[in-house]
């Protein structure tokens, strides 16, 4: 497995890139680079590139909805050449509360777009001819009757490092799940219970990798949770109640949930049902409370080496290609020295 991580710049995106680089030289292969409602993630991947000579940069996640497929494609080239081929294309739908509240974008079709988006972004960087494109969702050039009717076919002007960069779906719903195992180049799940996911998400996958075109690698897979080595660490685990509380409870309306949603179907239909009801009455203390510690202990990687160990085993062993860890120190410890135990442990 290799190891890769979230960014998290929340004390300085200029120190979070130093931090990178520090994290690189431990190991660490590949960074997600997030974008939100805040700094948009490109502008982001540019300043690590720039920083950084060997870590893979990701996107974790562009939205589909805020740009163009050929944009995408065309940043993503972008990105590739500023970092001598190190770019990975993660996209992922977001929701309708940041779609279309932020955005003013309608949020729709997520599975179509996204297949339709990966599509043209892989012969916009094989630049074997201009691109046309008819779909049901985007059509380049627009056809006859739309538009100014001076549309043409084109080709990307910058010859891409690579005619092909990783694309990478987030998606969790099995609809979602099959289209990735199909068409993507990896696949971001979120709450990876490494015990259980084959009960969650082994039919998607199958069906999907049964679709799937021969040309393409196997399906690479980041996945992962807070790690923490030691004796006594096991409290490190309160640290993701809030932000599992947050997503089961908060991200979505009732039966629109996709977190929520995955957390009934790993089995905990009452916890989940109770954690949105109270995360959605503004009770978020309470909802975090709430929150199973063994569900929290299933993705994480918090305890003695040995145990630690084990879990990387566990997670190896449920087909995780890039392992997504939140390096946690303890005494004498830090970032740094963490991920590299893991990657000598790894290696």
């Amino acid at each position: 497995m290799q190891i890769s991580m979230q960014l998290s710049y929340s004390g300085g995106f200029k120190e979070a890139a130093d931090t990178v680089a520090e994290l690189e030289q431990a190991g660490l292969d590949l960074v997600w680079v997030a974008e939100a409602y805040g700094f948009d993630g490109p502008s982001l991947m540019g300043y690590v590139a720039a920083k950084t000579s060997t870590v893979q940069i990701a996107s974790g996640i562009l939205p589909i909805y805020t740009r163009t497929p050929t944009l995408l494609a065309m940043t993503a080239a972008g990105v590739d050449a500023l970092s001598d081929g190190r770019c990975h294309l993660g996209l992922g739908a977001s929701g309708p509360q940041v779609i279309e509240g932020w955005h003013g974008v309608k949020y729709d079709a997520p599975l179509g777009r996204t297949r339709e988006i990966i599509d043209v972004c892989r012969k916009v960087w094989a630049r074997e001819d201009r691109l046309q494109h008819s779909g049901r969702y985007y059509n380049m050039p627009l056809p006859e009757g739309e538009g100014t009717g001076l549309g043409k076919p084109l080709k990307i002007i910058a010859h891409p490092v690579r005619p092909r960069i990783p694309i990478w779906v987030a998606s969790l719903g099995p609809k979602n799940v099959q289209m990735t195992a199909e068409v993507a180049d990896g696949w971001m799940p979120i709450f990876f219970d490494p015990a259980k996911a084959r009960d969650v998400w082994g039919a998607d996958l199958d069906a999907g990798a049964a679709k799937r075109d021969p040309s393409l690698d196997p399906l690479m897979i980041t996945a992962g949770g807070m790690l923490a080595i030691g004796d006594d660490v096991k409290g490190v685990l309160e640290f993701a109640r809030p932000m599992v509380a947050l997503y089961v409870g908060g991200m979505g309306a009732k039966g629109r949930n996709f977190y929520n949603d995955l957390m009934c179907r790993y089995g905990y239909e009452a916890e989940a049902a109770e954690i949105q009801d109270l995360y959605l009455d503004g009770k978020k203390a309470e909802a975090a409370a709430k929150v199973p510690h063994d569900f929290l202990e299933a993705i994480s990687l918090v305890g003695p080496e040995g145990y630690v160990k084990e879990r990387l085993a566990a997670f190896d062993e449920a087909g995780v290609t890039h392992l997504n860890v939140i390096p946690i120190p303890g005494a004498g410890q830090t970032p740094t020295s963490v991920v590299a135990t893991i990657k000598e442990w790894l290696s």
